[in-house]
């Protein structure tokens, strides 16, 4: 007998679906920062055993779209709703089940309907047992038919569990991808999120949601993997700022993109950043679609 099935990962923004879509795969798939609207795109990893694969999904944290790549973003979550076999619906000690009602409406509606649905409380490494046991009845309540596991994603605490209540839901099924394949996702697409990550951790305020990266050139050699990327900006003014001084801050993060990338590939990397202005891309539907945003 052999079990499969997509497990998606859903909920708001900065709950730690990321962190814990890592954990349960093992391998360091989602980029993580504290900046809410983080992951963009909806992220397959891939857990396979001798009689079971499990597809986990990441998506962007749910939120009411602003601009058109917040549409997308809100899309990629809302189809992890349609195709899961489980659902990890991901709250966290100081999340608030009235951010988006109409989302958590959905979930409750599948559950009502037979989808099994796992509540996950994470973070619970930063409250008390009582609050704890609060948070545990509360979402009892909201979602009557969804199993409760409450977890630390960063400290690694319920994992063995969540994973075990997991694969009691699998159906049987045979594997959907081969089993020695860890994602759906190139591997410019990674180079694509770790240059990402820096941009967010390295600037603030509006600077690294205006920002797109795109893999130019991808060439690996035997010893080394040369690759030239271009950060997109939606204003000159912008372009600037990434830049920096006599090129300080694209170098701090070209510096810093280059060692997470050698540590992901396993090689010395070669990395090369330019920086262009694309004007208002978050907000044109032909750009969006070229970056791999694909709009219905």
């Amino acid at each position: 007998m052999h079990r499969s099935g997509f497990v998606n990962i859903v909920g708001n923004p900065n709950v730690g679906k990321s962190t814990l879509m890592n954990a349960l795969v093992g391998e360091r798939l989602s980029i993580i920062t504290s900046k809410a609207q983080t992951t963009r795109h909806r992220i397959l990893g891939i857990v396979n055993g001798d009689d079971f694969q499990i597809v986990y999904s990441d998506t962007p944290g749910v939120l009411k779209p602003s601009y058109r790549l917040q549409e997308q973003m809100l899309e990629f979550s809302r189809s992890a709703l349609v195709d899961a076999d489980v659902l990890l619906y991901v709250t966290d000690v100081q999340d608030s089940a009235d951010r988006n009602i109409e989302f958590l409406d959905k979930v409750k509606r599948m559950a009502a309907a037979g989808t099994k649905v796992l509540l996950i409380i994470n973070k619970i490494d930063l409250t008390t047992q009582q609050t704890l046991e609060q948070l545990v009845d509360f979402w009892h309540k909201q979602l009557p038919e969804a199993e409760v596991l409450p977890i630390s994603a960063q400290e690694k605490f319920g994992i063995d569990q969540l994973v075990t209540a997991i694969k009691q839901a699998l159906p049987e099924c045979p594997p959907f991808f081969d089993k020695d394949q860890l994602t759906d996702k190139p591997s410019r697409f990674f180079v694509d999120e770790i240059i990402r990550e820096k941009i967010l951790l390295n600037y603030d305020k509006e600077i690294p949601y205006s920002v797109e990266v795109e893999v130019e050139s991808f060439h690996e050699e035997e010893n080394i993997i040369r690759i030239s990327a271009i950060i997109y900006v939606e204003r000159e003014s912008q372009k600037g700022i990434i830049i920096g001084r006599a090129g300080s801050a694209l170098k701090r993060v070209g510096t810093q993109a280059r060692k997470d990338i050698e540590a992901f590939f396993g090689k010395q990397v070669f990395l090369q950043l330019f920086v262009k202005v694309d004007k208002d891309w978050r907000s044109s539907q032909s750009r969006l679609r070229h970056y791999g945003y694909d709009l219905q």
